[in-house]
């Protein structure tokens, strides 16, 4: 059987994600965008990955930032989604945020976030399986993550 980029959209789709926000400095600007294929890839060493589209145009920029944040979005944060998503517009604006020294940038409300460096890259098709070392993260108690389900934004609250 050969699946057409329809059937592998809309069955890849029944696998709920949550979305994550990646945010870096890069010459002194915050650059970010959205990811759904944020997951967890080790425990010693502490490891995880995104895949990113070989189309993505903002991914060879967000790249060169020493450190970057990747911020698990909150159930309240559809909107911040969408505008990481967005193209031609101000992705940081109306969204508090936290830069440290090393360039990751954190996300006000996020559920939780990680503080990562890129590890290693592996070129997968139309993607790059991006993996990433953390150095620092946390969560937000009582904040629900925004969850991703058949081309829908939900709520696990």
């Amino acid at each position: 059987m050969t699946a057409t980029e329809l059937d592998l959209r809309r069955v890849f789709g029944a696998y709920p994600t949550g979305v994550a926000a990646l945010a870096g400095v890069v010459d002194g600007a915050p650059v970010g965008m959205a990811a759904s294929s944020f997951t967890t890839v080790s425990l010693d060493p502490a490891l995880v990955s995104v895949c990113v589209a070989h189309s993505s145009a903002t991914w060879p920029v967000l790249r060169r930032s020493a450190r970057l944040g990747i911020n698990v979005l909150g159930s309240d944060q559809e909107w911040v989604s969408r505008q990481f998503a967005a193209k031609g517009v101000d992705r940081f604006a109306g969204i508090g945020r936290r830069e440290t020294d090393d360039g990751c940038v954190l996300l006000a409300g996020a559920a939780a976030w990680f503080d990562c460096s890129i590890a290693q890259e592996v070129r997968a098709g139309d993607h790059d399986i991006v993996v990433f070392a953390v150095h620092d993260l946390d969560i937000a108690e009582g904040v629900p993550p925004l969850v991703f389900h058949a081309s829908t934004y939900r709520s696990l609250a």
